[in-house]
């Protein structure tokens, strides 16, 4: 039934981007309340309690302006895009493991290992890139891969690794995947190229994992380590596999940025439009078709089945922030924002702590990047939109990393059974560093180019 509900409504959100028309927007708010009322009995407490406080203030705020009461149904469309892309990420998912792509990047971490931070890199690195496809499934994956690897050490130590390595990795990876939901939401709000943005986020990119290689060459020098493969690598398969993903991920950002310009729906809306076309067109590419339809279907309705979490908080999110921005109770951040954008390292330093302080209340974030971008529109013709969307890539993306309510940080707490604030405190500094080497480099492209 979820599964079913989940779809009518996003593919009623997407038709209503065709095909605008009143009685398709009180639908959609219509279903989208039967959806909040189903996934409320699915979801867990955290994500129970931070939607129905959304949903409270929401509705105090709806009573409070005394807002027509059919307009109710109107509030609930701005998290919508966000949702289509988590329900049709299970199909390029799908698409890794049928292709092996995941096997033969496993195969190379585990090839020739002599010391401990000979793996550090090489785990980091192929989380960085798995990342980018398969998303937070990616973790556990790879700690799989691994434990067998690790077993002479102790359990603190192995339990710090996975989270520093593997974590920081897949935060890093986000800020420059065109897949990400806060990537494609801010180049939409800021308006700004994904074709220029992506070099200067891979700059950073670059610097981050210095830095963090540089750590943990110091961390884990001298210890010794050594791995005996069960079988022989066959390399060129495994690097024919690696410049299949890397064809298929050029590819893919092409034609997005195509479909893009000549619809002028925005990018993330361009990426679900495309998602589910683009894998299957894949799948017969690479003659596995048959296979990963017969994969895929179970995985996507059993992956829809459990966004009961990601629907319940963010149409309540959506709701709240929709209200909100026409109750003007905000409005004295608005010359806050204003008289930062004055000075512009100001600014992203300010927006950096805005998500440092955000991620510790417990909003995910996207909430966050929604909120804020209420105050951001009215500057957005005074202010460098480049520079500007690196800093909100970058410092929402650390928060993955770091923040002890995010989905990530609670993942690797539940596979490890760890406290989630421990894992916070062991990536809290890099993720510190890494939103001030963003703001740098961000102040450093507006003094440059603007």
């Amino acid at each position: 039934m979820r599964t079913l509900l989940y779809s009518t409504l996003i593919a009623l959100y997407m038709l209503s981007q065709f095909v605008p028309h009143p009685a398709l927007n009180y639908t959609i708010g219509v279903i989208a309340i039967v959806v909040l009322i189903f996934s409320f009995f699915h979801t867990n407490s955290l994500y129970r309690v931070t939607g129905l406080i959304f949903l409270t203030l929401g509705i105090i705020l709806f009573v409070y302006n005394g807002l027509a009461w059919h307009t109710f149904f109107l509030h609930f469309q701005s998290m919508l895009g966000l949702l289509s892309l988590f329900l049709v990420l299970p199909f390029i998912n799908s698409l890794i493991r049928i292709g092996r792509y995941d096997k033969s990047l496993s195969q190379l971490l585990r090839d020739r290992v002599t010391r401990f931070t000979t793996i550090y890199k090489r785990s980091f690195l192929v989380s960085h890139f798995l990342g980018v496809f398969l998303n937070m499934a990616t973790l556990p994956l790879l700690i799989g891969s691994l434990k067998p690897s690790l077993q002479a050490f102790s359990e603190e130590m192995k339990n710090k690794y996975f989270c520093t390595n593997l974590l920081r990795a897949y935060a890093i990876c986000l800020t420059w995947s065109p897949m990400e939901v806060l990537v494609s939401r801010t180049i939409d709000i800021t308006g700004a190229s994904y074709h220029f943005i992506l070099p200067i986020v891979l700059g950073i990119v670059v610097i981050a994992i210095a830095v963090d290689f540089a750590i943990s060459g110091f961390t884990y020098k001298n210890l010794p380590l050594t791995i005996e493969l069960a079988q022989e690598i066959n390399y060129k398969n495994v690097y024919k596999k690696v410049a299949q993903m890397l064809g298929m991920l050029i590819v893919f950002v092409l034609v997005v940025s195509w479909i893009q310009q000549t619809l002028e729906k925005g990018f993330l809306f361009s990426v679900v439009l495309l998602l589910i076309p683009f894998s299957i067109l894949w799948s017969v590419m690479i003659k596995k078709t048959k296979s990963y339809l017969r994969v895929t279907i179970p995985y996507w309705k059993q992956r829809t089945k459990g966004l009961a979490d990601y629907f319940f908080m963010f149409l309540s999110a959506g709701f709240f922030v929709g209200v909100l921005s026409i109750s003007g109770l905000l409005s004295f951040l608005q010359p806050i924002i204003q008289e930062a954008a004055e000075t512009p390292i100001l600014l992203y330093l300010l927006i950096a702590g805005y998500y440092l302080l955000t991620s510790f209340i417990g909003f995910h974030p996207l909430i966050s990047l929604t909120l804020l971008a209420e105050f951001l529109v009215p500057i957005l013709p005074h202010v460098a939109s480049l520079p500007l969307a690196v800093v909100l890539i970058t410092c929402g993306l650390a928060t993955v990393m770091y923040g002890p309510f995010s989905l990530s940080v609670s993942l690797m707490g539940s596979e490890l059974r760890i406290n989630p604030f421990l894992i916070t405190r062991w990536n809290v500094g890099f993720a510190i560093c890494f939103m001030l080497i963003s703001v740098v480099v961000a102040f450093g492209v507006e003094k440059i180019f603007y």
